[in-house]
């Protein structure tokens, strides 16, 4: 690029996110600073039952005390491949399975200021988790809500889903599935 990096310090290491400021050189000559979230990184699911009812999750999202409605979704643990954490944080939330697998995408959630990236899948041939739903601490207030497809677009539309990631699985699985 047109820049070289100085300094890289990490400022905060968090258990969920870290923030480096990089200290930056432009090929002009000016200096910047440049701060930068770092994350793991996620999968989110887009469950489709053979209806065209779609599982997602309300809960209540802290940064935005508010409650969320959006598609079952969670961080990449070590190491761990992007299905993988899907399948997991499938069952975890809502306490399904699914026997096929898409990948639809990955998207970058804030490309500004975080490293963030998200793979969406979508899942099909569903079927309850044996195992159940597996809640971590703080997801107790998580609320299941099955919905017709066509109703979360319109929610969408509505301006009721307003979380970025949902928006992107929710209208690539619909248009998927026109097809």
């Amino acid at each position: 690029m047109n820049f070289r990096v100085l300094k890289k310090e990490k400022v905060y290491h968090g258990k969920i996110v870290s923030l480096v400021v990089d200290s930056i050189e432009y090929d002009s000559g000016n200096y910047s600073a440049r701060e930068v979230v770092e994350h793991p990184g996620g999968s989110v699911v887009l469950a489709v039952f053979e209806n065209r009812d779609i599982l997602m999750v309300n809960q209540f999202r802290y940064p935005v005390k508010q409650h969320v409605l959006e598609l079952p979704a969670g961080k990449l643990d070590v190491q761990e491949k992007p299905l993988h954490c899907a399948q997991r944080e499938l069952q975890e939330e809502t306490g399904y399975e699914a026997q096929r697998w898409q990948k639809l995408t990955a998207i970058f959630t804030t490309p500004g200021f975080c490293d963030e990236r998200l793979h969406i899948f979508m899942a099909q041939d569903l079927s309850l988790s044996p195992h159940g739903q597996a809640l971590e601490e703080g997801e107790q207030s998580l609320r299941v809500v099955r919905m017709p497809l066509e109703e979360a677009v319109k929610k969408i539309e509505r301006n009721e889903i307003v979380d970025g990631k949902s928006i992107a699985g929710i209208m690539l699985g619909e248009r998927l599935l026109k097809k």
